[in-house]
């Protein structure tokens, strides 16, 4: 019976009567006393009671799409005669209705554009759950048990005793990584991360992260000035200068931040990004020896960075679905 109603089913969606006479024997067939769909009903009555909901369900959608046809020809063939033609006729010469031009989202703009950045130095691209354990979030990147961002209103944490939370980094990607692969590691790690920040009336629970990291033998600190360096040079283009800041994360020693400014022009120093060489004790967390190997790491905000790019002055406009604002990067 199953193959009776899929065959039926078939034939339905095909059906295009030439004009109404067709059309009233096409309900006939199907939906008269003698029809198709009250035959079909009266055979549902001996069928098992395994099979009922299965085939109940095919003949609701055949039924359905029975009077969906009849309704739509009905339409069609009432509006040709109050014009005057005949038969289901259009017009094959006639221009399609016009359709609007997509783009893509200025967060997928940027994010490619970082992509294409790394990836022609050398840097792979590493993703992981946005659900992550207190362990690889934390505690391998050395945050001491009373730091700040374990408690409740700065992380979004969804199961306690053990702890289960939304990431609010892609360093918990790194993780996973140097516990999956032996150095030489050259990755970036991109996705969302979740963060509890009300302070600010911008304040924005979510946002886009792209985190870079390499480990290999005798990496220093240089390397990664140079990487950075590269990286502004290719994103922003030459007309920036460069300033680096003392900083602290607990799972990089040294630690940095980055600032960029315009050369031409009054000059103001935005901060892009922060840095650092990973901590031998993070290395030593994920099973590498910090005695033969070291790695530099550094953290960039896409939605920062798309800030800059296209002079973006509130970042809760790029979740808001604004046609008016994302038609301008029809272009890009």
């Amino acid at each position: 019976m199953k193959e009776k109603i899929e065959t039926y089913l078939k034939l339905v969606k095909d059906f295009v009567p030439e004009g109404t006479e067709e059309l009233e024997n096409f309900r006939i067939e199907y939906l008269g006393k003698k029809g198709v769909l009250n035959d079909l009903f009266s055979a549902f009555k001996g069928i098992s009671p395994d099979d009922k909901k299965e085939i109940g369900l095919l003949l609701n959608q055949l039924k359905n799409l029975i009077n969906e046809k009849i309704e739509s020809f009905k339409e069609i063939f009432s509006s040709n005669e109050r014009t005057g033609k005949k038969g289901y006729n259009f017009d094959l010469t006639l221009d399609p209705a016009p359709v609007k031009v997509g783009s893509k989202h200025p967060l997928t703009i940027v994010k490619n554009q970082l992509i294409n950045i790394f990836s022609r130095i050398g840097f792979t691209i590493s993703e992981g759950p946005e659900i992550v354990d207190d362990w690889h979030n934390f505690t391998a990147l050395n945050f001491p048990k009373d730091h700040p961002a374990r408690d409740m209103q700065d992380t979004f944490f969804i199961n306690k005793n053990p702890d289960y939370l939304l990431r609010t980094h892609t360093s918990s990607v790194q993780v996973q990584v140097m516990q999956s692969q032996k150095p030489p590691i050259r990755t970036i790690s991109i996705g969302r991360v979740y963060r509890n920040e009300t302070i600010s009336y911008k304040s924005h629970v979510q946002f886009n992260q792209i985190e870079g990291l390499y480990v290999n033998r005798n990496v220093s600190f240089s390397d990664l000035k140079q990487v950075l360096y590269y990286f502004v040079d290719q994103f922003f283009g030459k007309e920036y200068k460069i300033r680096f800041r003392p900083s602290y994360f607990p799972f990089t020693e040294p630690s940095g931040e980055m600032d960029i400014s315009p050369i031409k022009g009054k000059t103001k120093w935005m901060e892009i990004l922060g840095c650092g060489m990973v901590d031998p004790q993070v290395l030593e967390n994920c099973g590498i020896d910090s005695s033969i190997y070291s790695g530099y790491a550094f953290g960039i905000g896409i939605d920062r960075m798309a800030l800059l790019k296209f002079g973006i002055s509130d970042i809760r406009i790029l979740y808001e679905n604004d046609v008016r604002f994302l038609e301008q990067f029809v272009t890009e």
